[in-house]
């Protein structure tokens, strides 16, 4: 009897501490912005793994043996949709995962690009908001258990994004609609441009793969001229050379770099999707605000 209660009382003593050290849950994001989303809501309940890092391209990215080994033992994956990662569902089958995958645009209506529809959802504060409630969603019915402690992370977290919109509409409408026309080097910012009025002009031959051809070059430098834009902007993971080729052959200024598909590595710039924001935002403010010279 004794040693039965000695066993016993172990037993529930030791019941804390195991649900303490239980194991978080194996989170793999498609690309470095979901991760990072994931790990603001998950905390300590989930250990989140990118597939496509920081100042990577998703476009050209060729998964390895290791992404489908990884995927394999996943507990939940996390996907942009939007047709955004074209080797994602290729990578699902081949790993043998059989669980949840959360596409976080869900419930986004997304705007149209060309013929098909631009998966750069992230680019407004408020779709990134509905990103968390997805993902807050999907941790809670991974984790139950943790569901107080998700949720309290989710609110906080969206509280941020809704205070950065607040201060970038704010910025924005102090600067005249017709000054707000820039040229980027990748059409990615649609949702940025239609949240604050901004204007971005984009080479249709040019994309992250490669640099712009000769035509398209010509094509902006016509554009830039018609519309009269006023800064010159490089995204982080494409060549910048023939942006700074427009800005030699037409006088325009290069405003700055603007961050689209991926983050910054860590310490190196905007290393977290809301850095990654407020960078966007203020550099782009910052160059408009300037008159041309």
């Amino acid at each position: 009897m004794k040693r039965r209660a000695a066993l016993l009382a172990l037993a529930a003593a030791t019941l804390p501490l195991r649900a303490q050290t239980a194991k978080p849950l194996q989170v793999v994001a498609s690309f470095s912005l979901l991760a990072d989303m994931a790990r603001e809501v998950a905390g300590d309940a989930a250990e989140v793994h990118s597939l496509v890092g920081p100042n990577a391209d998703a476009h050209v990215f060729e998964p390895r043996p290791a992404d489908a080994q990884r995927l394999a033992r996943a507990d939940l994956v996390i996907v942009n949709g939007l047709h955004f990662e074209g080797w994602i569902e290729r990578l699902v089958r081949s790993s043998g995962y059989r669980g949840p995958v959360l596409v976080a645009s869900e419930g986004i209506t997304p705007r149209r690009a060309g013929t098909g529809v631009d998966p750069h959802a992230w680019q407004s504060l408020v779709h990134a908001q509905r990103y968390v409630e997805n993902i807050r969603a999907a941790l809670v019915k991974a984790a139950p258990a943790q569901a107080a402690a998700i949720d309290a992370r989710a609110r906080a977290y969206t509280a941020r994004l809704a205070a950065l919109d607040a201060r970038a509409r704010a910025a924005f409408d102090a600067i005249p609609r017709e000054q707000r026309r820039v040229v980027s080097t990748h059409d990615a910012f649609g949702y940025l441009g239609e949240a604050y009025g901004v204007s971005f002009i984009a080479p249709r031959s040019w994309n992250t793969e490669s640099e712009a051809s000769a035509a398209g070059v010509a094509a902006v430098i016509r554009e830039l001229r018609r519309h009269q834009a006023h800064a010159l902007f490089v995204e982080n993971i494409t060549d910048r050379r023939s942006i700074e080729r427009i800005a030699q052959e037409t006088g325009a200024r290069v405003g700055g770099t603007l961050y689209s598909d991926a983050l910054a590595l860590p310490g190196q710039g905007p290393d977290t999707y809301l850095k990654l924001m407020a960078h966007n935002i203020d550099t782009l403010v910052a160059a408009l605000q300037r008159k041309p010279s």
